[in-house]
């Protein structure tokens, strides 16, 4: 793997420049993925947050979900922040009718588990093991329960909900490390990447 690795991020919808600016700041290049050749030119991706609803309606009308699903059963690096977790999990609680996930963790995520807009809020909560992290949840899924090869990475300790996990190459959080300006979570994810 190069020392930057090509990492892209899902454009259709949510906090792409958020996301973009800290990658590059933790030594990764950061590309916008909106077509499946794009896709095929990167070392990693990252799901933003955003709306899961819509990311599945788009990137269904992009002809992307399918080569979403493809590459991460390939074994492709990806992280999915808030809305992203929801589109990286096998199963979701409180969805819309039919609505789909590119999934890849054996976990099942509960939409907006954490309330509504007005119930967004801030934590400072330990993130694999490496000390506080202050992080932001809006409108934040949470999740409910993990299969046996996913390591729980961290927990909102007021209801002692899992808002971090992992599973061999995938990542993913409830909360919003992008807006925070504290990079230790897309520095775990490059790292990662690199590993893999």
């Amino acid at each position: 793997m190069s020392i930057a690795p090509t990492i892209g991020v899902f454009a259709l919808q949510g906090d792409v420049r958020e996301h973009a600016r800290a990658l590059e700041a933790v030594g990764a290049k950061a590309v916008a993925v909106r077509r499946p050749g794009e896709l095929e030119a990167v070392d990693g991706l990252v799901v933003p947050g955003g709306e899961s609803t819509t990311m599945w309606k788009l990137a269904e009308t992009f002809e992307l979900l399918e080569p979403l699903r493809l590459r991460i059963k390939s074994g492709m690096p990806a992280y999915g922040s808030c809305a992203g977790m929801i589109m990286l999990a096998d199963r979701i609680e409180g969805g819309v009718e039919g609505q789909q996930t590119i999934g890849g963790i054996d976990m099942v995520v509960r939409r907006n588990a954490f309330g509504r807009q007005v119930d967004s809020f801030e934590a400072d909560i330990d993130f694999a093991g490496r000390g506080a992290l202050r992080a932001v949840f809006i409108r934040a899924p949470w999740v409910e329960s993990v299969g046996s090869d996913v390591e729980v990475l961290a927990r909102a300790e007021a209801e002692d909900r899992i808002v971090a996990v992992r599973q061999g190459p995938l990542l993913a959080t409830s909360f919003h490390p992008e807006l925070t300006g504290d990079v230790g979570v897309h520095s775990y994810f490059v790292d990662m990447v690199r590993e893999l």
